[in-house]
């Protein structure tokens, strides 16, 4: 039960399951910016945390026909053949149920660049996310997949704050626009 989680003077983290509690961090902070800021968002929001994402039903109910988008905030791994990194945000292009939704995940790149984040985008080939179970639970949804870099999925991971901070500048700067 312990996660032994460790924060180094560096900003890495080291935990079990970075890839959920991360997540869940960026849309708590995202939560609190809203209250104290009062910003003027462009769309409506939801938070919604989901269970049992690690075995693809996680996004499969909760949602409504007037709910017309969805990003999930989740990891973006980090490993030889990807572009991701620990510090940067990940856009998810498709993964193992498919492409994303083309122009979501285009005008989160171009935000990324607006905003002059480092970012990558990946294919993650053996990959799904809570977005994904909503497509398969028949949800027409324009969806996408936004999160920071994490090392060694599903083990003991290791993120870094500025990668879970540009993953939240990118969100609040999305829902700007």
């Amino acid at each position: 039960f312990d996660p032994r989680t460790q924060i180094t003077p560096s900003g890495f983290i080291k935990s079990r399951h970075l890839d959920d509690k991360a997540g869940a961090g960026i849309l708590l902070a995202l939560a609190k910016w809203v209250q104290e800021e009062h910003p003027e968002m462009k769309r409506k929001i939801k938070l919604a945390f989901t269970s049992y994402e690690e075995v693809g039903h996680g996004g499969s109910s909760g949602f409504t026909e007037s709910d017309e988008e969805m990003i999930s905030i989740d990891m973006g791994a980090v490993g030889d053949d990807l572009q991701g990194k620990e510090t940067a945000v990940s856009i998810c292009a498709k993964d193992s149920g498919g492409p994303y939704h083309y122009e979501l995940t285009s005008s989160l790149i171009a935000c990324a660049k607006e905003e002059k984040l480092p970012y990558a985008v990946d294919i993650f080939p053996r990959y799904g996310s809570d977005v994904e179970a909503s497509l398969r639970a028949g949800y027409n949804i324009i969806h996408g997949l936004i999160g920071p870099g994490v090392f060694a999925s599903h083990g003991y991971e290791r993120t870094h704050r500025e990668g879970i901070c540009h993953t939240l500048h990118l969100l609040c700067a999305y829902l700007l626009k």
